[in-house]
């Protein structure tokens, strides 16, 4: 077997925590990352892992030749980067994350002049609700949002990408069924929706902060089950103001208490700190940044 695949399949195994697991993230079989595992320790006549029924650990030899492995593989990941980063064709499968939210016509139409511009880079994305680790699932760069960039995290590069509103929102039909609330105070009246635990909502006021405990009759854990229920009338829900120029929503939503915006945040592009950025990455970093005005409008728009 080749060596260099099996170093990258035991690294595979002590960081995905199994082999079942090590196999879905290398789309192996678990009787091929096993074998794989097993001739490296026939190679070199020691017993790299403990293994039972429930759990997988090191032996202290393959704690010592994980970390030399690892050490190698970066540093030849480093020196592919440096080398394709000389390519003046981008090229490749670029795995990205954005927010379930940012699903929309615009984000489609920035993704499709991407495609027309890099024919060669294959954009694989996924929207989700939650925070991936890059390193360990494997994608190139996620789109997050934050109050500031120390909130991203260590070891990782958060390029800023556009300042966001979030709004309280309902359907035309609910202000009509339950009134208008004029102060967040009135909100406690009010059927509130919410991603998973979320039992308070945050305002800025005339005097500072407020805080406003909410009622809320349905959960959900995707943003996007969010606004579908908003806009069937189930009740109120703070909604990124993208949602109120969709065509889909634009007729049925309307902004409230816009006098008293909730946090404020921006969206950034994140990815992993390295020395070489691989160059269908940073091909897609600077067009994102740059086509910033054409993604879904993050401002309440005029008149409503």
């Amino acid at each position: 077997m080749d060596t260099l695949t099996g170093i990258k399949v035991f690294r595979a195994v002590v960081e995905s925590g199994s082999f079942v697991a090590a196999s879905e993230r290398l789309d192996l079989s678990p009787a091929m990352v096993s074998k794989h595992v097993m001739q490296i320790e026939k190679r070199l006549g020691v017993r790299l892992l403990n293994r039972n029924s429930r759990t997988l650990s090191l032996t202290e030899p393959g704690r010592v030749y994980f970390e030399r492995s690892k050490t190698i593989l970066d540093d030849l990941e480093e020196t592919e980067l440096e080398l394709s980063s000389l390519n003046s064709k981008p090229r490749g499968t670029l795995r990205v994350t954005f927010p379930s939210w940012f699903a929309s016509q615009q984000m489609a139409d920035t993704l499709g002049r991407f495609r027309s511009r890099y024919p060669e880079i294959v954009v694989d994305v996924s929207f989700e609700d939650r925070i991936v680790d890059l390193v360990e699932e494997g994608y190139d760069v996620a789109m997050r949002v934050a109050q500031d960039s120390s909130q991203i995290g260590a070891g990782l590069i958060a390029r800023p990408v556009l300042p966001v509103t979030f709004l309280i929102a309902a359907s035309r039909d609910y202000v009509k069924r339950k009134g208008t609330p004029k102060t967040p105070e009135d909100l406690v009246h009010h059927d509130c929706l919410g991603v998973a635990g979320l039992s308070a909502w945050d305002f800025q006021g005339p005097k500072g902060k407020i805080q406003v405990p909410v009622r809320a009759v349905q959960r959900y854990r995707s943003s996007t089950g969010v606004v579908h229920a908003v806009a069937a009338g189930v009740g109120v829900a703070p909604l990124p103001s993208v949602h109120f120029a969709d065509p889909l929503f634009k007729n049925v939503l309307v902004p409230l208490l816009t006098d008293f915006p909730l946090r404020q945040v921006t969206v950034y592009l994140v990815y992993v700190s390295r020395r070489y950025l691989p160059l269908k990455l940073r091909t897609f970093v600077d067009f994102v940044i740059d086509n910033a005005s054409r993604l879904p409008p993050m401002k309440v728009p005029a008149g409503s």
